[in-house]
């Protein structure tokens, strides 16, 4: 006689959907970490710590763990520890590389095609970078940072390449946040930005393409500087 399958235990499941819950919420956490760099690269992970931050126990710490070390944001070594891996300097350069060939021919077709709406908010978004140097908000300047190089390619509808370019920000989000502008660079960045928008404005797409090439250029040379005086954070 044939028997009936006999349902599984408990312990052969799978981890119960609140542990599962838990474990999402531990690797959001982490991963946020990471990525804005208040864990830096080479740093060990304290389980113990993150066990007492989150109050949970350790299984969805080390399963946040695990999943990360599968992006390669962490490095597991056995009988050492777990530790947020290194970031790449030759990714980061292609990054920075494709960053800088597609944004300077980006700048040039805003110059002919952005539309007044666009353009009307790069306006504000330049007033806010100089009230954000001026009062040397390095915070609020990072937002504007980015909302500056978005609202180009937003306004033009570039739906290919802001895709592209948003895949480039989530791996290169370490190297952006290293290179957060520190309060001695907002002046000179918000310079940068204003010679974009000042040849957008005056519809003159080379002067965008240059103006657009001298600031990344800019921002792979601190990119440079930073790889020459914290070797220990890159790979």
């Amino acid at each position: 006689m044939s028997q009936v399958a006999q349902p599984r235990r408990a312990s052969q499941d799978a981890a119960p959907p609140q542990r599962l819950a838990k474990a999402e919420i531990v690797y959001d956490f982490i991963r946020d970490a990471i990525l804005k760099g208040k864990i830096e690269p080479g740093a060990i992970i304290d389980k113990t710590k993150l066990c007492e931050q989150l109050n949970v126990s350790r299984f969805p710490v080390t399963t946040a763990i695990n999943r990360l070390a599968f992006e390669r944001l962490v490095i597991i070594e056995p009988q050492h520890g777990s530790f947020v891996s290194k970031i790449s300097v030759h990714d980061a350069r292609e990054f920075l590389g494709i960053r800088r060939a597609l944004e300077t021919d980006i700048a040039a077709q805003a110059a002919i095609n952005l539309p007044e709406e666009a353009r009307e908010a790069l306006r504000r978004n330049i007033r806010y970078q100089q009230a954000a140097a001026d009062a040397e908000d390095t915070v609020g300047f990072y937002v504007l940072d980015f909302e500056f190089h978005q609202t180009i390619v937003v306004g033009l509808q570039l739906n290919q390449s802001n895709e592209i370019l948003k895949g480039l920000r989530a791996h290169a989000e370490r190297v952006r946040h290293i290179l957060a502008p520190h309060k001695s660079r907002l002046a000179a960045i918000f310079h940068e930005h204003q010679a974009v928008w000042q040849m957008i404005d005056a519809r003159n797409p080379e002067g965008a393409r240059a103006a657009m090439r001298a600031h990344l250029d800019q921002t792979i040379g601190t990119f440079e500087g930073v790889v020459k005086s914290r070797p220990d954070l890159f790979a």
